[in-house]
């Protein structure tokens, strides 16, 4: 397995608290995979392996945050094990479905520049 640029970063093990709050028990906090920020402007995106799934906690906090009109969410199926795998990305409309992404690392990228130029100058690339 290719360690992360910071070998010592580890995943943070929110259970603990679970259960703090008593009249939803389930409440705790959601870690985010990748953020981006340019003049107010976030990317966001969350990772899952082939077949994983979203906890229905990621999904609502997703959606909630897609619904932000300073905020862009893509959901990337992929792994960074062995160097970037990017199977396919789809970005989270305002409303709350699956638009159409891309399928390899390079449109990624382009996705990312893309929002960057946007973010930047307000010009769509």
């Amino acid at each position: 397995m290719k360690l992360m640029k910071n070998s010592e970063a580890e995943h943070v093990d929110f259970f603990a608290l679970r259960g703090l709050i008593k009249t939803n028990p389930k409440f705790v906090p959601s870690n985010l995979d990748m953020v981006y920020e340019r003049n107010g402007k976030f990317l966001i995106g969350e990772w899952k392996r082939e077949n994983e799934k979203l906890s229905l906690g990621q999904e609502l906090l997703l959606k909630a945050l897609a619904r932000m009109s300073n905020i862009d969410v893509l959901i990337i199926c992929g792994d960074t094990d062995d160097g970037m795998v990017v199977n396919k990305f789809n970005w989270l409309t305002k409303g709350g479905e699956l638009g159409e992404g891309g399928a390899s690392v390079d449109e990624l990228k382009h996705h990312i520049s893309s929002w960057y130029k946007w973010a930047d100058t307000g010009e769509l690339a």
